[in-house]
């Protein structure tokens, strides 16, 4: 069996699985956040449940509108934080306690290689970074789980995607997954799991693990992973309590395809409106102005991130008609960066950051765009009205092309920069 096939068969107490099986998994961790929160509580309630299957077991994290934008929001938070007393739920990350959930998920150790963990969010597949079958579900399905601790799934066909060779300078992980989406297409992965392998993902870091299984689900796939090494483990050092094991892919396990890449030609990619498939190589729409740029999110607010937007921003200024925001993706990242001069840096530059969450990635708060506006962003999704107006358009890239896009006023390959 394949990774994916060996953590579902331990969850469902099975020998073996097979691609379209139906299982009954054991949920090892589920989370909720602020928005998908109460939406779960009220079919929690409308089942007739009292008591959640297991309180230690459930995590809850405010990171999409914090602090509260609006009345509404306030008034569904107050109705999420009533419901974590009732509960006893411990594991509750409120706002300035935590961050975007997928980032506080896996600093915070809820995350371990071999688990099976679900999240009423699409981006839960990030885990797989660490090794986990994680997989984002609807909030009736959470309010299941919340009340038997179980969920049934199909067991998926799987991809296999090898990296071999090494990123050029200014070449990202952003750049791969934006190369692989738009190789397979938005539904090219519908329901299928993609797991990475090769000498690059080995050498690659965490956080850009993180990068690559976090936009999985932009081609449709239901879960992306890696399997957990030494950089996983040592990660994990000081960060989890819990006890796991090394789960990896039998030598002779079979997929539904083997991909071969190679990314030593690799160069910066960026994905055009409207869609996450429409990928080029940045050269391809160098001139296009934008209004505004950010750094940050789910995919890319994390500390490698920082650092190199913050190599390119270091003693330049942000051209005075582009909004640059920076939002890191957690209290613990914000710190950091204070710590190493990051903040100093990008406020000098001219650019504004933001408390730790999801910003304007999802269209709800701090960064909307306006009618015919352009943003070049770091985050996942480039629909149309995705962060604002409809009528505005969405361009995705590293933060590297980000950064530098930002001094130029300009969608500009980084690498060209002051040439």
């Amino acid at each position: 069996m394949n990774l994916i096939e060996k953590i579902l068969a331990k969850a469902s107490g099975k020998k073996e699985v097979f691609p379209g099986e139906i299982v009954e998994a054991k949920i090892d961790v589920a989370m909720i956040h602020d928005l998908t929160g109460p939406l779960t509580i009220e079919q929690f309630k409308k089942i007739g449940a009292e008591k959640v299957w297991d309180a230690n077991k459930i995590v809850v994290i405010f990171d999409h509108l914090v602090p509260a934008s609006t009345i509404e929001a306030a008034e569904l938070q107050k109705m999420v934080r009533e419901f974590v007393k009732e509960q006893k739920i411990k594991n509750f990350y409120d706002v300035g306690r935590g961050g975007i959930s997928h980032q506080v998920m896996v600093e915070k150790g809820f995350v371990v290689p071999g688990e099976v963990i679900v999240g009423a969010d699409s981006h839960t597949c990030t885990y797989g970074a660490l090794g986990a079958f994680s997989t984002g579900i609807g909030s009736t399905e959470m309010a299941a789980v919340f009340v038997t601790g179980k969920l049934w799934f199909k067991v998926p066909k799987v991809i296999k995607i090898c990296v071999e060779g090494r990123l050029q300078e200014l070449v990202t992980p952003k750049d791969l997954i934006l190369s692989i989406i738009g190789k397979l297409g938005v539904g090219g992965a519908t329901y299928k799991g993609i797991e990475f392998a090769g000498t690059l993902i080995k050498e690659m870091s965490i956080d850009g693990r993180m990068t690559l299984c976090n936009m999985v689900v932009e081609a449709g796939a239901k879960a992306g992973i890696i399997e957990a090494d030494e950089k996983v483990f040592n990660y994990l050092q000081g960060r989890t309590k819990k006890n796991f094991i090394k789960i990896s892919s039998d030598s002779e396990a079979s997929y539904e395809e083997e991909i071969e890449f190679d990314s030593s030609s690799l160069v910066p990619q960026i994905a055009c409106p409207p869609s996450v498939d429409n990928v080029k190589p940045v050269v391809e729409v160098e001139g296009e102005k934008i209004d505004q740029a950010f750094i940050g999110s789910c995919t890319n607010g994390r500390l490698e991130d920082l650092r190199l937007a913050a190599k390119i921003l270091k003693g330049k200024k942000v051209n005075q008609n582009v909004r640059l925001i920076i939002i890191p993706a957690s209290q613990e990242i914000y710190a950091k960066a204070i710590e190493e001069g990051l903040i100093e840096i990008f406020l000098e530059s001219g650019g504004i950051v933001c408390n730790a969450n999801c910003g304007p990635c999802l269209g709800g708060h701090m960064g909307l765009l306006g009618e015919n506006e352009v943003c070049i962003s770091t985050s996942n999704r480039n629909f149309i009205g995705r962060m604002g107006s409809k009528k505005a358009k969405i361009y995705l890239a590293s933060p590297a092309t980000v950064a530098a896009s930002a001094i130029k006023g300009e969608i500009i390959d980084p690498r060209n920069l002051g040439r």
